[in-house]
């Protein structure tokens, strides 16, 4: 299987497994301007030069070496659940993409007639009842994850747990796992236990959120989204993400973690 959704300077500095929905934009943007001085133009997920990807071939060699010796620092980076699936929902179900299509061709449309999900028109502009749509998206990210139907689940709202276990399992280890809620410090803590072509000052950093854009605006606090039965759904979806990650399962309107990671749980519950 390798080490998908792994990322890796060019300098080989560190290594960065790529949990989607989490800052991973700027997180990316981050390694190509500690390797090259200057940040990539464009979508950081679409360069094929400049840094190592798992994707790209000719970088998987490498990649595997320096991740089973671990000959570098290895890191990733978590957010909350509860605005995890929301952002999931506002960017790809209800946001038209960089390329001026909907995600995934026929998803939207097959949302629409299977579970009665409205994404504001074609253009993702018009009112519609977001708490409503999101609750029943909420039931098809559950159906998916838990049957893999009506289609297998997506990377984008697959739980985060998923995603980290996959570098553990083939022989990872991770130096660090930090919250997107606090970035700043969480990615300085990463630098400053590396080496870099180029230094990076966390301060002049823009935050790249190359899916601002894409969808309406979140009309409802988060916690205005999740009754009790969304709740449970989200908890049946993601129990592994809030017990590991130490986020709050109780109360949606808190985003903050609620105590520290502890690495040595990660790797042995996700190493399993």
């Amino acid at each position: 299987m390798g080490f998908p959704g792994t990322w890796m300077t060019r300098s080989e500095s560190m290594v960065y497994r790529v949990v989607p929905k989490c800052a991973c934009s700027t997180i990316g943007q981050i390694l190509y301007f500690s390797d090259h001085g200057e940040f990539f133009d464009g979508d950081i997920h679409d360069a094929t030069t400049g840094l190592h990807k798992w994707a790209l071939e000719d970088s998987q060699a490498r990649i595997e070496a320096n991740v089973k010796n671990h000959a570098s620092y290895a890191f990733t980076c978590v957010r909350n659940p509860y605005t995890r699936i929301l952002s999931s929902f506002f960017d790809k179900i209800c946001g038209i993409q960089r390329n001026g299509r909907r995600y995934r061709g026929k998803l939207v449309p097959m949302l629409t007639q299977k579970y009665g999900i409205q994404v504001g028109g074609d253009d993702g502009r018009q009112e519609f009842d977001q708490i409503q749509s999101f609750r029943r998206f909420l039931l098809f990210a559950r159906d998916t994850i838990r049957w893999k139907r009506p289609m297998e689940p997506d990377i984008h709202w697959s739980s985060m747990s998923g995603h980290i276990s996959t570098f553990i399992v083939n022989g990872g280890t991770y130096d660090k796992i930090f919250w997107t809620e606090k970035f700043n410090d969480g990615m300085q803590a990463v630098l400053d236990a590396v080496d870099t072509p180029h230094p990076v000052d966390l301060k002049t950093i823009p935050r790249f959120n190359e899916s601002e854009s894409h969808g309406p605006r979140r009309a409802h606090p988060v916690e205005d989204y999740f009754d009790d039965l969304s709740m449970h759904l989200v908890y049946e979806i993601y129990k592994r993400d809030f017990n590991l990650f130490r986020y709050d399962f109780e109360n949606p309107s808190n985003k903050m973690p609620t105590g520290e990671i502890d690495l040595d749980e990660v790797h042995a519950k996700l190493g399993e």
